[in-house]
């Protein structure tokens, strides 16, 4: 089969990789149907992740149909179509009894395109199948079903959940990309008073205005200046941080109100500097984290319902075997106006197959 390989810093190409295998007894593997590229995998390429060994199959989102399984795995079968969580989960491990999946010690947690060959392949290898893939509803396109893999439930509980959210909140999300944009989406779920976008790019807060947000701040204009407008003085109630860099966590703290809170969601290649010397005194909370997808049942059941505006998040799509054109696309939003790109064919009808 063909896969898109991390081969060091700056270097990934689409090429020849040897088929998937199970290699447990709880393993699934899964014909990809639909990808997408996550800003971790660009960290990935620019050497920020170095957990991550050259020769690795990159990716860890997915929607796709489920071709053979390990003699343990019992929820799904050959002929399902499935999401490919980001997270996976031994379901035994202390961590993963407390939901806390995206710490899994029993073999889980992030691994797939981090520590084992990753979903932007034709083929993939998903261990512990029972538990870290879901069958799909067909009023549930791939397009849409494969935001919910990772950047839904990463912006809903780390970003969201972690900032406790409330009626009634005054909202800002630094950096609008595709995580930023989930975090308005399902932040708005919590009737905030308003949600305010924080970003460079005219583009990407054009189309956080589209989702909800009622304000929007062009980052090198200090933002911190209007948040202080807008609440009399206060500052925010909940600060999301959601690009990964020492100057967009540091403006993070200067807008937080005291007794407030800060949601670090961006992955961080360099140190950012923590202000305890005006922090101490102001009773803020902040919180980093690893998604955990234990929303994941819950959000497949609203997109269902039509309550997410996941098609609205996608501005491009590519053939799985344009995976290196996508790359570029996606890491030059800047310019292409990529928010999300999404590889794979049409979707097939999925006709299940007959029981014993």
């Amino acid at each position: 089969m063909k896969g898109y390989v991390f081969h060091g810093p700056g270097q990934g190409a689409w090429e020849e990789v040897a088929d998937p295998d199970l290699e447990a007894a709880t393993d699934a593997i899964v014909r990809v149907d639909a990808v997408t590229i996550c800003g971790t995998d660009l960290h990935i390429l620019k050497g920020d992740v170095p957990e991550v060994r050259p020769g690795t199959v990159l990716g860890h989102e997915a929607v796709g149909e489920i071709v053979e399984v390990g003699g343990d795995v019992r929820s799904v079968r050959p002929g399902d179509r499935v999401l490919v969580s980001c997270i996976t989960s031994c379901g035994r491990c202390r961590y993963c009894r407390e939901a806390m999946y995206g710490q899994c010690r029993g073999g889980g947690g992030w691994i797939l395109g981090h520590l084992i060959n990753g979903t932007q392949a034709e083929y993939v290898r998903v261990p512990y199948a029972d538990l870290s893939v879901h069958a799909l509803p067909g009023s549930v396109s791939n397009e849409d079903a494969v935001l919910l893999a990772d950047i839904f439930p990463t912006a809903y509980e780390v970003g969201v959940l972690n900032g406790r959210v409330r009626p009634g909140d005054t909202v800002v999300v630094v950096g609008v990309g595709p995580i930023g944009l989930a975090a308005i989406a399902t932040a708005r779920l919590f009737a905030p008073e308003r949600v305010v976008a924080v970003d460079l790019a005219a583009s990407r807060l054009e189309a956080a205005r589209k989702l909800g947000a009622e304000a929007v701040a062009d980052a090198s204009e200090a933002p911190d200046q209007l948040i202080a407008d807008l609440t009399d003085g206060l500052g925010a109630d909940v600060v999301i941080e959601a690009v990964g860099m020492p100057e967009t966590f540091e403006l993070c703290t200067r807008m937080v109100r005291p007794g407030g809170h800060v949601a670090n969601v961006g992955v961080h290649g360099k140190p950012a500097t923590l202000h305890l010397e005006d922090l101490w005194i102001k009773n803020v909370t902040i919180t980093t984290g690893l998604v955990d997808t234990h929303s994941t049942p819950t959000l497949l059941r609203m997109a269902a319902a039509g309550r997410l505006p996941t098609s609205q998040l996608v501005t491009h799509g590519f053939p799985l075997e344009r995976m290196e054109e996508a790359y570029e696309v996606f890491a030059h939003a800047g310019e292409t106006g990529a928010l999300k790109v999404v590889l794979g064919g049409p979707q097939r009808e999925v006709v299940p197959l007959p029981t014993a």
